[in-house]
Order: C-alpha cells, then sequence, then structure tokens
C-alpha cells in the first residue's frame, strides 16, 4: 500500500471536495482518499504506481488540476568565463555526464546554469567541480524550493482575485447608486438628468448593462464552474450564484429589449445591480479565503525551515561545509556551540548538552556522550561533538514530524459547510420548481383558465413567475448567514486575544468535552527558576567565614542565601539552563556573585570550580556519590522535591582552605514552575463539564507532580512526539456514555470530576500547545489551540491560538464559539426561511387564491432583508463580553438550536 499527497488546483468549496473524494474512492486500487479543502491537498492510499496516474486523470477529467511537484532540487549556479555559445554547451554537456542530473541548461546572458539534481545520488560540490574541470569557474550558488513554488502560485492567484473584485467594486457601486437613486427621492440625492429613468428610460438601461457587463466577464468562472457543476448534478456555492445572477442578467436583458420596443414601465424591472453587487461580494469573500488558504503551506514551510541549511562534514581529514541536502548517511558531521545539528546521527566523540526542546518538548537539555543518538533541528547548547549520520532527508526526526503534520489535517475530516450540503438539493429543486411554476402558469393563462394582469401576455406573466422564484431563493442570505456571523465571531476573539482561524474551529469548539494539555510551557512557564534552597536541619550551612563576611547590603546573610551565592557563583561559568536559573536566582535577590578559578564543567553530573580557594562542587546525584559525599542528612527532602517535580542540585564544599575532607551543605532545587493561571483554568473548565488530560516527555514522577497541583484528571507522560498524535487519536476513540446518571471520571490523584454526557459518542478532543513538537497533535486533535508565546509552527498548527497566552482564554474562546454557533444556526434558519417561505409566494399561490402577484421587485426586496436580518443578527456578536461569560455545561446542538431559532 502507497500513500500520497497530491496539490489539487480548481477548488471553491466544500462540495468541490467532496466531488473529488467522491471520484478517486470510486478508482480501482484506491483505498482511502480525503481532500483538505483549506490547504488544497488531496490524501490517497493506493496500491500501485499505475493507480496513482489514474487518480491523476479523474482529477483532471471532472474539471480540476493536479499540480505536479519538482522531484528534484533545483539549483543556480552562477559561471564565471563563459564568452560564447560553444561555451554555454560545453558547460551544459560537462554537467550533464554527471549521474544524478535530471536536468541542466545554462544561459550565456545570465551567466548562470539551472540544475536540478538528485541530492542524494550527486552533490552540489560535484557539478561545482565539472564546470571547473571544464575550464571555468563556479561562483556562489543559490537555491529554489519546492515549497516556495508553491506560494508563488498562490501568491499570484490572490493578486488576479484582488484585481477582479477592484474591478467589481469601482464598477458595482456606481451601479448600485444608479439602480436605487431614482427610488429613494426622499434624500433628494444628486443624479444626472439625462439618466432619468422616466424621461431616459433606454438611456438609463443601456448605462446600467455597461456597467454590469465587465463585472460579469471578471466572474466569469462563477458561470464555468457553477453550470459545469449542474451539468454534473454535483452544483455548489458557484452554481447558486450563477442561477441567480443569470436569472437576474436575463430577466433585465428581456427588459431592456421592452423598453426598446416601447413599454418604457419595464424600466422598473431592472436587476442588473443585483447581478453586479452580488458577484463583487463573492469575489471579496473569495479573495480572504485565498489569503487564509495561501497561509496553509507556511507552517511546513517554518517547519522545514528549523534545520540549518548547511552541515560541516569531515572529507579527506577537513571540515567542509556543504548544503543540508547532501548530506548523507555515514558522513561525519561537526557541531560547534551553539549551533544546530544538521541531522539525525549517533555521537563518536566530544560530550555536550543538546537542547531538545522544539521535538520533544522536554525544557532540560538532554547530556550526550559517545553512542548517544542526536536529532536535526536540535541545537548543540555547550561542547564541540562529532557525530556519524545516520538518518538524513526525509527519515529525520524533524521530516517525520512534517509528515505527521501533514498526515493529521489530511485525515481530518472536513466539517461540511451546510450551505454548500443543502445546495446539492436546494439549488436543482429551486430551478425545478421555477419550470414548473412558470410552465403551469403558462399553460393555464393560455387556455384562459386564470385571468392576468392587465398588459400581461402569457408569456410575460409566466416568466415573471419564473423569476421571481429564482431571485427570492437567491443565494445572498445563505451565503451570508455563516461567513458574516465567523468574521464578527473571529473579530471578537481577537479583540479579546484568541485568534480563531474559521469557520471549522468554531463549529467544534462548542462541542469540546476533554481538553488535553502540553505541559512544558503550556500550563507552565517553560524556563527553570529556583524553588528552594535548603540547608540541612540542624545544620549550619556553608560557613560565612570561609568566603568572607557573609554579607549583602550590610546585611548578614542567612545560610539559605549564603547557600545560593555560592551555588550561583560556582555555576556562573556554567552553560547549562540548571546553573543559569541559579545565577539568575541570585541575581534577583542582588547576591554578590564571587569570582571562580579552575570551573570546569562534568557532563551528566554537575560543575567543579574553586571559589577564595574553596573547592565546591555542585550536581546531581550521581557526582555526590562518585566523591564520596554522604547524602543522609538530605535524602528526605530530595525525594520530597523530586516527587513535588523539581530538579535537586547538591551542594558540597571542603570543610575549611586547609582539609581535603568535603561535605554536603544543602540543596538548591529549580523547576519549571506553573503559570498562574493553569489552576484557575483547569477548574473553570471542569464546571463546564468538560475533562481534563495533561502529555508530556517529562517522567512520570515529575508529570504527576505537575497535574496533582493543577487538578488534572488524566496524565499522559513519557511520550514521544511521533506519538502524541496517537495518543490524541485514541482519546477521540474512547466513548463517552451516560444513561441517565452521572458518569465518573477516571482520575489518578484520587479526586473526582464528573461529567454529564448527553449520548454515546466519541470525545470531541481538544489540544493545547506550544511547541513544535506539539504540532503533529495539534493538527490530530479536533480543536488545536496554541499558546501565543510558544513556536511559529505550532501556532500555524492550530486552529486556535491564544495570543495572550493565558490559559484562562481557554474557556472564553469555548463560550465565544457557543455563542457564535448559536447565531450561524439562527442566521442558516432565517435564510431558509425567507427562501422557502418566499418560493410558494414567488410561484403565484396568492395569486391563485385571489390574492397579489408577487413582483420580481418585492422578491428582490425579501431577498435583501434576509441579507440584512442576517447581518444585523451576525453584529449581535458584538457585545459578548468574556467577564461575563460564566462558565456552565456545554449545551447540546439540539437545545441550543431549539433555543436559537424558535
Amino acid at each position: 500500500m502507497q500513500n500520497e499527497t497530491l496539490s489539487i488546483g480548481g477548488m471553491t468549496c466544500a462540495a468541490c471536495a467532496g466531488r473529488i473524494e467522491k471520484t478517486v474512492r470510486k478508482i480501482e486500487g484506491v483505498t482511502a482518499a480525503s481532500v483538505n479543502l483549506a490547504s488544497e491537498k488531496l490524501f490517497v492510499e493506493y496500491q500501485n504506481t499505475q493507480t496513482l496516474s489514474g487518480i491523476k486523470e479523474a482529477v483532471v477529467k471532472i474539471g480540476y488540476q493536479v499540480l505536479e511537484k519538482p522531484q528534484g532540487i533545483t539549483v543556480t549556479i552562477p559561471i564565471g568565463g563563459m564568452t560564447c555559445a560553444a561555451c554555454a554547451a560545453r558547460v551544459e554537456k560537462a554537467i550533464r555526464r554527471l549521474e544524478g542530473i535530471e536536468n541542466a541548461a545554462v544561459n550565456l546572458a545570465t551567466e548562470k546554469a539551472t540544475v536540478v539534481y538528485h541530492p542524494t545520488t550527486v552533490r552540489v560540490s560535484a557539478i561545482k567541480a565539472s564546470i571547473e574541470k571544464a575550464g571555468y569557474q563556479a561562483l556562489e550558488i543559490s537555491r529554489d524550493h519546492a515549497v516556495d513554488e508553491d506560494k508563488l502560485r498562490k501568491e499570484k492567484e490572490i493578486r488576479v482575485l484582488k484585481t477582479k473584485f477592484i474591478v467589481a467594486a469601482a464598477l458595482g457601486l456606481p451601479l448600485l447608486y444608479i439602480a436605487m437613486v431614482p427610488m429613494i427621492t426622499a434624500f433628494n440625492l444628486p443624479f444626472p438628468r439625462s439618466l432619468a429613468p422616466m424621461n431616459f428610460p433606454f438611456i438609463y438601461a443601456l448605462a446600467e448593462l455597461a456597467l454590469v457587463i465587465p463585472i460579469i466577464a471578471v466572474g466569469y468562472r462563477f458561470y464555468t464552474v457553477g453550470f459545469r457543476n449542474l451539468l454534473h448534478r454535483s452544483p455548489n456555492m458557484d452554481s447558486l450564484i450563477a442561477v441567480g445572477t443569470s436569472a437576474a442578467f436575463i430577466y433585465s436583458i428581456f427588459n431592456v429589449w421592452q423598453i426598446y420596443q416601447g413599454n418604457f414601465r419595464a424600466v422598473e424591472s431592472l436587476y442588473f445591480e443585483t447581478a453586479g453587487v452580488i458577484i463583487a461580494l463573492i469575489l471579496l469573500g473569495k479573495t480572504l479565503e485565498a489569503v487564509s488558504k495561501g497561509r496553509t503551506s507556511e507552517a511546513i514551510k517554518k517547519l522545514m525551515g528549523l534545520a540549518p541549511k548547511t552541515a560541516l562534514i569531515i572529507e579527506n581529514g577537513e571540515e567542509k561545509e556543504i548544503p543540508i541536502d547532501e548530506v548523507l548517511p555515514g558522513d561525519i558531521v561537526v557541531v560547534k556551540p551553539g549551533a544546530k545539528i544538521p541531522v539525525d546521527g549517533i555521537v563518536t566523540e566530544g560530550n555536550s548538552s543538546i537542547d531538545e526542546s522544539m521535538l520533544t518538548g522536554e525544557s532540560m537539555p538532554v547530556d550526550k556522550k559517545p553512542g548517544d543518538p542526536v536529532y536535526g533541528a536540535t541545537i548543540n547548547a555547550n561542547g564541540l561533538i562529532r557525530f556519524k549520520a545516520t538518518k538524513v532527508g526525509s527519515d529525520t526526526a524533524l521530516a517525520q514530524i512534517i509528515r505527521l503534520v501533514e498526515d493529521a489535517q489530511g485525515s481530518k475530516a472536513p466539517i461540511a459547510q451546510l450551505a454548500d450540503i443543502v445546495s446539492g438539493y436546494f439549488v436543482p429543486i429551486v430551478c425545478l420548481i421555477a419550470v414548473l411554476a412558470g410552465l403551469a402558469w403558462f399553460a393555464a393563462a393560455s387556455v384562459g383558465l386564470v385571468n392576468l394582469p392587465a398588459g400581461k401576455s402569457p408569456l410575460e406573466f409566466s416568466l415573471t413567475i419564473f423569476i421571481s422564484v429564482l431571485v427570492i431563493a437567491c443565494p445572498c442570505a445563505l451565503g451570508l448567514a455563516t461567513p458574516t456571523a465567523i468574521m464578527v465571531g473571529t473579530g471578537k476573539g481577537a479583540g479579546n486575544g484568541i485568534l480563531i482561524k474559521g469557520g471549522e474551529a468554531l463549529e467544534t469548539a462548542h462541542k469540546i468535552n476533554t481538553m488535553v494539555f502540553d505541559k512544558t510551557g503550556t500550563l507552565t512557564e517553560g524556563k527553570p527558576e529556583v524553588t528552594d534552597v535548603l540547608v540541612p536541619e540542624g545544620e549550619a550551612g556553608p560557613k560565612a567565614a570561609l568566603f568572607g563576611h557573609g554579607e549583602s547590603q550590610g546585611k548578614p546573610l542567612s545560610p539559605e542565601d549564603l547557600l545560593l551565592q555560592i551555588a550561583a557563583s560556582a555555576e556562573k561559568g556554567s552553560e547549562h539552563p540548571l546553573g543559569q536559573a541559579i545565577v539568575q536566582g541570585a541575581q534577583n535577590k542582588g547576591l554578590e556573585i564571587f569570582s571562580t578559578d579552575n570551573f570546569q564543567a562534568l557532563p551528566g553530573r554537575g560543575i567543579e570550580a574553586v571559589i577564595k580557594g574553596v573547592t565546591v562542587l555542585a550536581g546531581n546525584r550521581k557526582l555526590m556519590e562518585e566523591r564520596n559525599i554522604s547524602l543522609s542528612k538530605l535524602e528526605a527532602e530530595s525525594d520530597r522535591l523530586a516527587g513535588e517535580g523539581k530538579t535537586p542540585m547538591y551542594l558540597a564544599l571542603e570543610e575549611s582552605a586547609h582539609t581535603e575532607g568535603m561535605r554536603a551543605v544543602g540543596i538548591v532545587a529549580v523547576a519549571d514552575v506553573l503559570k498562574k493561571s493553569s489552576k484557575e483554568a483547569i477548574e473553570r473548565l471542569h464546571k463546564m463539564g468538560i475533562k481534563t488530560a495533561m502529555i508530556t516527555g517529562d517522567n512520570q514522577k515529575t508529570a504527576a507532580a505537575i497535574a496533582r497541583q493543577v487538578g488534572i484528571d488524566r496524565v499522559l507522560s513519557e511520550v514521544l512526539p511521533q506519538d502524541k498524535a496517537a495518543e490524541i487519536k485514541k482519546l477521540q476513540s474512547e466513548h463517552s456514555e451516560e444513561s441517565g446518571s452521572v458518569q465518573k471520571v477516571s482520575n489518578p490523584f484520587g479526586t473526582n470530576h464528573r461529567n454529564h454526557a448527553s449520548v454515546d459518542r466519541h470525545n470531541i478532543v481538544a489540544m493545547i500547545g506550544d511547541g513544535i513538537n506539539d504540532a503533529p497533535a495539534l493538527a490530530q486533535a479536533d480543536i488545536g489551540i496554541a499558546i501565543g508565546s510558544g513556536t511559529d509552527v505550532a501556532m500555524e498548527s492550530a486552529d486556535i491560538v491564544l495570543m495572550r497566552s493565558d490559559l484562562m482564554d481557554v474557556p472564553t474562546a469555548i463560550n465565544l464559539s457557543k455563542q457564535t454557533i448559536r447565531i450561524i444556526k439562527q442566521n442558516l434558519f432565517w435564510a431558509f426561511g425567507y427562501n422557502t417561505l418566499g418560493i410558494p409566494i414567488a410561484a403565484g399561490l396568492l395569486y391563485l387564491f385571489g390574492g397579489p402577484l408577487l413582483n420580481p421587485i418585492f422578491a428582490a426586496a425579501a431577498m435583501s432583508m434576509s441579507s440584512v436580518s442576517v447581518l444585523t443578527n451576525a453584529l449581535r456578536l458584538k457585545r459578548f463580553n468574556p467577564a461575563q461569560s460564566a462558565p456552565k455545561k456545554i449545551e447540546t446542538l439540539e437545545n441550543t438550536m431549539v433555543r436559537g431559532c424558535c
């Protein structure tokens, strides 16, 4: 079984995505197909390469594009020394002789060679060497990546849509003015006499026609796509737009002909502005949609940007810098202090501490020695190391995270927009009703079964019925119902520091019943701080006489402050984050930092330094045991601190400058402390009936201690980055069952929270995180929530971003989602109500029983009223106040619908 991700062009709505999925799934050999409309990707699982070619052909056949991505890497090499076409041909020939070259083209005018090559087969250094061997100079190179090609394509699409909207708006505004001002006499607005509709109706009609034709021209895609989908019996929102505006335009063209024939009353039945303004507004929406879609590739690009561009390898006994794409398994790579690890490998020489937080989420650096693994994109904190490359390119841990993000996005079933789903039935039914009503009235009028209004022929009467049905069923309100509420809701969220990335997040957030938190940087501050300084009970601690007066700002130091002062002085030369936290803790207290002699870092154990002639050891239990230093008086406190999730660091020193024996004098504990809002946020979520869990790469003891402090229901500890998404998937598959009773949620800490589940269903899981390692889990979760202080990649992968990094915004976001969804449902109810109740009236139901015939003008007015009511209702969200949104149980969709609409 093989997997492939294809970039698809030409999709406009969820109906398009559904059609592609339906078509691809019918192909023999395809086991799974999923389309992500936001990223414009098709994820397929198939059996063989022949099946893949069939998939591409099928997608193209139904009217969409499969955008091929480059197989090799493109590199542009400036070349010096060429003088004529023969030189260019010679260079091309020399490059193409190399194995692994897909294409090579030399431009004599720009003096550059554009080469497409496979880095696993040939290196750029070999390409440059072949140019040099041919007698020319290979100068500094530049690279283009496939992700940039995708970005350029999307930027071009946005530019085209913006241009079309500007044209449509520039012509639509005067068209609307010309159409509406003659009907609004009360305001006495200025209007050209030469266009007065009652005096010069034909010129007036031609002016409107001249303005609307360019608007229809720039919106041609709505008609080509909309009518094509109608012909294929899979209508979408474009079909609604095409049918509605075409009906208004064709009816208006008919009335222009009537005016030309001398029926000047027909000037009152022109609806060119309806078609023009609808197209302009839809183009605006499409432009905004394209902008948001254009950002979907940025998360992947930033993930790729984590890895360094070059690597330093050993070749023929010398260090040589090469592009990262050219590193091969088996190469010996050199990494200097502060540099990034380029690829995955095994350490062969040197000792160092590696910051792996971007991959593992673990805030503490990991000590590395020969034989230990290292991972690409992590940072070498201190010490020079050499390692043997084992995994490169798409096999590295970073590449796997990128792949997991893409897979999670692709496997997440897109929440189909209700308007798109309903349009599949609504449009053909409305068209059928319009045709049947028109034919029925034409037949009845032709044989004299009904009395026609004065001056109306059977054809005009039936055409009026036909157009009225289509105009009153215009999709304006249906199209505005969801996006207007989303725009106001997301705007209100942004004003409160909550960035909600579109309708899917809003549509799902109110259903959440399980909230999963990452630990490091989410529940905690993400940086170590000194939490405890302990001197053994009954002991005097370090002797102040050994280090001078033991005073700070003229006041005698307490044993604890002196201990911290000595520890900070010893750690001053350390680059380890624990040591830096201790130094920062002493500086925050205004303690003097002593100078040190003979500082020595002891990898994996601690440090040794000499302060004023006294040897000081600061480190873990392993270091103390190596030096045979008794910890008996510190054991209990050390275990207590470890149980609280803190890292105890022992301090030992000589009894005097003239003795060799060393004594443990105390403990300085460092921990990643909880954020102030963590506990309160968890409590509020529990009051809303939401279960909580924590997922972390930390050990069980540390994780349990943190969870116990904030009241987390469930702990998932020692979870590797690549397993986080799988754990989220497990939580999603668990059922939340209740049959009239309260269900007790399992809690490993002895306290129980209760959850009311209304039906037997799968969990709706939200994940909150801040690191690169959280990106796959954020994408896998029903709702991904990123902390604003976290990495760009986490924020790009998430559905919601808390810009203030305040966990109290989580329940606020859920409450905002609830209110927004309620507004959306009300909007859809009234939009469908206006349309469906108006259709029988437009079809002549009232006229049949002696009532009035609905004029298309009133049909258009009803359509406009439905749009105004939808917009006005959406604006009520502006009154949302986070402080007044009391935490309460999540309501069922059914209850919300009943109260919101009835």
